[in-house]
């Protein structure tokens, strides 16, 4: 599914598909090239020839590092790059396993949800858990 939007700018937009539950990323109409981080314009694409497409979420770490953190300060945590099964990648967390515990190549699904290490974020976030 596709949708084309007139408004708000390209990254206003992307919060808005996350507020209301929705894993959208941008799509050249002219190269097919998926975009993550979302933007105006691509690649030999005017940003009239941008739409937006809806993800499966299903992806594979490509990279990770664990951050040390002590016990008082949360803890550790990773931070992973996961290559989605339609190309792009994105840097996020992975979440609802040991964070030593990621690896390269470990299968993950995306959820929409509020990050909980930050208890006062209202905008939900893309994270990934093992799929």
């Amino acid at each position: 599914m596709s949708v084309s939007l007139k408004g708000p700018g390209p990254v206003a937009q992307y919060l808005k598909y996350l507020s209301e539950g929705r894993f959208m990323l941008q799509r050249s109409s002219e190269t097919g090239e998926l975009l993550y981080y979302p933007r105006s314009f691509a690649r030999g694409a005017p940003s009239a020839g941008l739409e937006w497409v809806e993800m499966s979420g299903l992806g594979t770490v490509y990279s990770f590092t664990t951050v040390r953190r002590k016990p008082e300060h949360g803890g550790d945590y990773n931070i992973s790059l996961v290559e989605l099964v339609e190309g792009p990648r994105m840097l996020t967390r992975v979440l609802g396993m040991d964070p030593n515990a990621v690896s390269i190549g470990l299968k993950v699904r995306a959820r929409i949800e509020k990050p909980a290490w930050d208890p006062k974020a209202e905008q939900p976030l893309v994270v990934f858990y093992p799929a």
